[in-house]
């Protein structure tokens, strides 16, 4: 079950017990006010998020009041083979919902034998990198304060230049679940009264264009090679060669569809031109970044498709 489209239901339920919100919490008028955060989870522990027939995403909606996301099975955060949880609401909403995902997930870590420690994990946020700044603080004053006040470690990756146009970075957020929830209220307070990172709220879900996995034996290698210059830029992708009709479609009526909606150019090479050390035919995809990126989301999404069909 992948449906994560599901209406949220609010609900009556007390939320679950969590550490008390810092001495500096915004003041209560902006506890109701529209917020999100998305972090990562492994491919197979969606799964459990999901549960079975979308049975545990949707408790945990109706427990929180909060909407749950989730990316689809081949959209991983660029560089890892992770997916991407998203969770928006009211901020109070959103830390409950996180709460249950993080104890679910803390939950099927097996237990050592002797060891009566309390489990611990890494949660890894994504944070647009124009709001990194507000959690970080001037000498990285903020973070430090959060550190010392949660007991979570806390750090936030660099800004990943290998993969084009990508704005977001990791926040990896290590300790026991109480550690791990104080530090993200922390974080999402901080966060959510910054105006650089509510205008990302609504900017598009998906990262499925810079994967470059296999989708099966015969899914899509994805390989980025730009040039820039004042007005376009050119990305050159690599397709399977016994995918490459799905993209043109009959009389080409796919490739122009795509170029009619994306606003950008495609040009695929001739048959044996193939992608370096590959069987993937070449789809030149040229103009602005965000033609470009539509245009990725379309073919990808027409590509991951036919190879999920291909291994149910």
């Amino acid at each position: 079950m992948e449906s994560t489209e599901s209406s949220y239901v609010s609900s009556p339920e007390q939320p679950q017990k969590r550490s008390p919100p810092p001495p500096a919490s915004p003041p209560s008028d902006s506890e109701e006010k529209p917020t999100y955060t998305r972090f990562l989870v492994s491919n197979a522990a969606a799964g459990s998020v999901i549960g079975k027939g979308g049975a545990t995403i949707t408790d945990f909606q109706s427990q929180s009041g909060a909407r749950i996301q989730l990316s689809r099975n081949y959209e991983f955060f660029p560089g890892t083979s992770d997916r991407i949880i998203m969770v928006s609401g009211g901020i109070d909403d959103v830390l409950k919902a996180v709460e249950l995902i993080i104890a679910k997930l803390l939950s099927e870590i097996p237990a050592e034998d002797g060891d009566e420690a309390e489990p611990r994990m890494r949660v890894r946020l994504v944070v647009p990198n124009s709001a990194c700044g507000s959690i970080i603080g001037k000498g990285g004053s903020i973070i430090k304060s959060f550190i010392e006040e949660s007991h979570a470690g806390i750090k936030i990756s660099p800004l990943d230049t290998k993969f084009f146009g990508l704005t977001d970075r990791l926040v990896t957020v290590t300790g026991t679940l109480e550690e791990q929830m104080h530090a993200i209220d922390l974080i999402l307070s901080k966060l959510t009264d910054d105006p650089h990172y509510s205008q990302t709220m609504h900017a598009p879900f998906s990262y499925a264009a810079y994967n470059s996995m296999n989708h099966g034996p015969n899914g899509a290698a994805v390989k980025f090679q730009h040039n820039k210059d004042d007005i376009t830029n050119s990305v050159t992708i690599g397709v399977a060669d016994e995918h490459i009709g799905l993209v043109v479609g009959r009389g080409g009526r796919n490739i122009m569809e795509i170029s009619q909606t994306s606003g950008a150019r495609l040009k695929i090479s001739d048959r044996g031109d193939f992608m370096s050390g590959t069987t993937d035919r070449k789809i030149t995809i040229t103009g602005s970044q965000r033609a470009i990126r539509a245009a990725e989301d379309m073919i990808m999404q027409k590509v991951s498709y036919a190879s999920e069909r291909e291994t149910d």
